[in-house]
């Protein structure tokens, strides 16, 4: 038997458990203990209490619709026009029926006002605003507020899509638990077919989101609710005072809700689909500004979580330190591990490198049982099967690099502030009052 199998899984075989945890520890530590071991205990758990879990749901699903509270659905955006139409009529379909439609157009130089307020004189959206001048997202967003009369506000991204129950389902948790100030939806990829970057997004998005959101929502330290489409209590959301200056402005919001009280949740069956940057350049410049988020809000605006004071939260505190110990400590502690190897094991590299692969291969596709158990499109997924061997190319190559480059130029050099995807003017108070 043993002279049929490859030559690195014999050396494996050979040298012992020992010498095997001692070189890979950072994978039998860190990468299968959270994301398998802990995942599947957590996720059995959610199986196992899914009865109760149900009936909890239908009875909130009745108080929801019994009664059937006045909704603000708020859309920021610029340069959406293109998507307005489309959007209005997913909207339109939802079983839930009792919202206001706000478009808030961020200073567009596109056709975006015409074709806002056009939508609006047909009744398809109930108010189209627009700032002359470009203010970003959170000034889109918070213009919006200001005009919305809803008890809940849904904050929903232009180029989205959303199945007939989304936003039914986004509300539902609220009656669930009146601790719960605010939910994030499910997001998906929708583009997956298109190009190789997209699939792999998709993957990612499963694992991550539909997957690891129920997890950190079930342990109480769900950190990010998407801007793509989340829902917040109204009043919650005015105590907070809306939303800060972005990048990262939805997990920054998060962080407020969670300081102020109120308990995230996140709802699998609010699905939202969106569309992912289409190649890697593109995808690598959006994960910059999202990584710069992390050292911008989490380890330094919101480092005060960490701090004992009077309201003080374990499960924030934990929430955030999950978020920059996997995120951040983690990504350098790689580095760490890579010379480590080079420096001790130089001679048995060969075998390390195949056998590395095929650890995370294998654990790539045992993450994608999971997924698959619980997903809602098994079908549609399934052909993103055959793609998961290429994961370890794509998070633990391409997407760590993105990310040790943005955590260096961020903590060094703020250079969030200095990014396009925020008018100057805004970045420069943000960076006066360190928001």
């Amino acid at each position: 038997m043993k002279e049929h199998l490859p030559e690195y899984i014999t050396y494996w075989n050979e040298v012992g458990l020992g010498r095997f945890i001692r070189v890979f520890w950072f994978f039998v530590i860190f990468e299968f203990t959270r994301y398998v071991v802990i995942d599947y205990i957590i996720l059995a758990i959610y199986w196992f209490t899914s009865k109760s879990r149900e009936k909890k749901w239908t009875e909130a699903q009745g108080q929801l619709f019994l009664e059937n509270p006045f909704i603000s659905i708020i859309i920021p955006g610029k340069n959406e026009g293109k998507h307005l139409f489309k959007l209005t009529k997913s909207l339109a379909e939802q079983t839930y029926k009792n919202f206001e439609l706000i478009i808030v157009d961020d200073g567009s130089d596109d056709d975006t006002p015409m074709i806002g307020r056009n939508l609006e004189k047909q009744g398809l959206i109930d108010l189209f605003l627009r700032n002359e001048q470009r203010g970003g997202k959170a000034s889109a967003a918070n213009l919006a507020l200001q005009f919305s009369s809803g008890k809940y506000i849904v904050h929903l991204d232009a180029d989205c899509s959303f199945d007939r129950d989304a936003i039914e389902n986004v509300l539902i948790p609220f009656y669930m638990d009146e601790r719960i100030g605010a939910v994030g939806g499910n997001v998906k990829v929708r583009n997956s077919e298109n190009s190789l970057a997209e699939t792999l997004q998709a993957i990612e998005y499963l694992k991550t989101v539909s997957v690891g959101r129920i997890v950190t929502s079930y342990l109480n330290i769900y950190k990010i609710i998407s801007g793509a489409f989340g829902a917040f209590k109204a009043d919650a959301i005015n105590d907070v005072k809306g939303w800060d200056i972005g990048p990262g402005l939805d997990g920054d919001i998060t962080v407020k809700f969670r300081k102020s009280g109120h308990k995230i949740y996140f709802s699998p069956k609010a699905i939202c689909l969106t569309s992912a940057p289409r190649n890697f350049k593109i995808l690598a410049k959006q994960r910059l500004r999202w990584d710069k988020s992390i050292i911008r809000f989490r380890v330094r605006k919101h480092n005060d979580v960490f701090l004992p004071h009077a309201n003080f939260k374990w499960n924030t505190f934990f929430a955030l330190f999950e978020n920059i110990f996997y995120n951040v400590i983690l990504n350098f502690t790689w580095w760490i591990y890579m010379i480590d190897l080079i420096v001790n094991f130089s001679s048995s590299l060969k075998f390390i490198i195949l056998m590395n692969l095929t650890l995370y291969i294998v654990f790539g596709y045992v993450q994608m049982l999971s997924i698959y158990l619980f997903s809602e499109r098994r079908k549609e997924e399934m052909r993103l099967w055959k793609f998961v061997w290429m994961m370890p190319f794509y998070t633990g190559t391409f997407l760590r690099l993105v990310r040790t480059y943005a955590y260096f130029k961020e903590y060094f050099f703020k250079s969030s502030y200095d990014d396009p995807w925020n008018p100057h003017k805004s970045s420069r108070q943000a960076k006066i009052y360190k928001l």
